[in-house]
C-alpha cells in the first residue's frame, strides 16, 4: 500500500508549482497552435503555409542553449535551442495540447516544437496506468508537467508576422 503520492501530496504539489511559475518566476510564452482544419495542403498531403490560432499567453520555465552557427550551401544561418516546461494545469486553463509542430513565441524569437515529453509522474505513479490501480490505491501519483524541446525558426519560414502580446 502507498503512503505517499496521493491526492493530498499532489495537491501540495500543484499548489507550490502554481504559486513558483505564477507569483515568483513569471516566465511567460506566446504559444500559437498549427490549426489542421484551416491548413490548406497539396496532393502530397504537404502543408506549405500553416495556420496559426494564438498567440495564448502561459506560464512557463525555459531553459535556452546558445546560438550556433550553421554554415551550408545557402549560407549562414543560426540556430538555438529551446526547452520549455509546463505546468499542465495552466496548459488545461489555457486550452492548449503541445503538438510538434507549434510555434513558441519568447523575447522576440520564434521556435518550432520538436518533441513533446510528458514522463514526469509524481512518486513514478501514473493512476490512468492498467496496472497501477491493481494494488488498491486508485488516487495515487499523477502528471503535472509536460516538456517540450524547441528549435529556433525565422518568422518568414513560418509565415507569422510580428505582433506585440
Amino acid at each position: 500500500m502507498a503512503y505517499f503520492g496521493r491526492s493530498r501530496d499532489v495537491s501540495m504539489f500543484s499548489n507550490i508549482n502554481n504559486e513558483l511559475l505564477g507569483q515568483v518566476i513569471e516566465q511567460k510564452i506566446g504559444y500559437y497552435q498549427v490549426v489542421l482544419d484551416e491548413t490548406p495542403s497539396n496532393i502530397y498531403g504537404e502543408n506549405q503555409n500553416k495556420t496559426f490560432r494564438g498567440p495564448v499567453l502561459i506560464n512557463c520555465l525555459l531553459e535556452r542553449g546558445a546560438y550556433e552557427s550553421l554554415n551550408d550551401d545557402f549560407g549562414v544561418d543560426i540556430n538555438r535551442p529551446l526547452t520549455v516546461r509546463f505546468f499542465r494545469p495552466h496548459l488545461i486553463s489555457a486550452n492548449v495540447v503541445p503538438n510538434i509542430g507549434d510555434i513558441i513565441l519568447w523575447n522576440e524569437d520564434y521556435y518550432e516544437i520538436d518533441n513533446v515529453d510528458e514522463n514526469q509522474l509524481v512518486v513514478g505513479k501514473d493512476p490512468n496506468y492498467a496496472y497501477s490501480n491493481s494494488n488498491g490505491v486508485p488516487d495515487s501519483g499523477t502528471s503535472l508537467s509536460i516538456i517540450v524541446t524547441c528549435h529556433y525558426t525565422r518568422p518568414e519560414r513560418i509565415g507569422l508576422r510580428d505582433d506585440r502580446l
